[in-house]
């Protein structure tokens, strides 16, 4: 089983953060929503090095995406809690964080339309770069989704569609809500796609790489599917699924598969990682509330 000690760390490191969210609302310490990505921190951890120069477009459930490619859980965890050393001052929260070559966004198929203005502004200028937009099956009911289709097949822009396709749209089954398949609709467009089922971060990292490649250097945008689990609710406590699905979702989870895989090396790393988000969370707790003047430049 293979696995760099950075790449197990970073998924370890958001799995630990995104299981810390869920108790903190429990526990009645957070406002708003979260939508955490437990069961699909692999897709991020091993799209980040094949990205990391790129502009990524991330969604409601985005703080993999987040803590994936800046490793910052200080800087996330501020932004949900409105505290100082907040990403965005606190005034985005959970779901919509910006940051030099980042933006999340929680109004579904948003980032695709968005996606082509920057990868256009990017074949315009010269830049060898990807405008990358993570959605998810459900964003599919979206009418934005395929006029951004449209206009990056129309003038060729190096735009990438990264699906997290986790078979349930907030409450609904995808085979309840989505008519044909992904791959044929993009195939309407004459747009490049890919569906990749691991769940391996090396083997997904060689099967995208390509990909990114294509549409990096000859502007042929594409759609990559993942084919990933949601563990957790769609919010904080709104999972309508039986006990035995979900069950069955977490035998099927790297986690459980490279705890037994890897033995010492995976737990020591566990631990590390552990210990460091309750360090994160205890450290953030304790900071004031994100001011005004901070989020303004003003003096205080």
């Amino acid at each position: 089983m293979s696995i760099s000690d950075e790449d197990l760390a970073s998924l370890i490191g958001i799995r630990h953060f995104e299981s810390a969210l869920l108790r903190m609302f429990g526990a009645g310490e957070l406002n708003g929503t979260t939508h955490t990505c437990l069961g699909q921190e692999h897709v991020p951890v091993a799209l980040a090095p094949l990205l990391h120069d790129d502009f990524v477009l991330s969604n409601h459930r985005g703080h993999g995406h987040y803590l994936a490619r800046y490793r910052d859980p200080e800087g996330l965890l501020a932004e949900i809690m409105g505290r100082e050393g907040a990403v965005c001052s606190g005034v985005g929260g959970s779901q919509h964080v910006h940051r030099d070559g980042f933006l999340s966004t929680g109004v579904q198929g948003q980032s695709v339309p968005l996606a082509v203005g920057i990868a256009l502004r990017f074949k315009q200028s010269g830049q060898q770069r990807v405008a990358a937009a993570f959605i998810g099956d459900g964003t599919w009911g979206e009418g934005a989704v395929y006029e951004g289709l449209n206009m990056a097949a129309l003038w060729q822009v190096p735009v990438l569609v990264l699906v997290e396709h986790n078979g349930i749209a907030q409450s609904t089954p995808t085979e309840l809500q989505l008519a044909g398949t992904i791959g044929a609709r993009a195939a309407a467009f004459g747009i490049d796609f890919t569906e990749v089922t691991s769940q391996d971060v090396d083997e997904v990292r060689a099967l995208v790489r390509p990909v990114v490649e294509r549409v990096r250097h000859e502007h042929r945008p594409a759609v990559v599917q993942f084919a990933v689990n949601r563990l957790g609710p769609h919010s904080k406590g709104d999972d309508t699924r039986t006990a035995d699905e979900i069950e069955a979702l977490r035998q099927d989870d790297w986690y459980e598969r490279l705890a037994a895989g890897l033995g010492q090396r995976f737990r020591a790393i566990d631990d590390r990682e552990r210990a460091e988000v309750e360090r994160v969370v205890d450290q953030v707790r304790s900071r004031p509330a994100a001011s005004w003047a901070a989020l303004t430049g003003a003096a205080r």
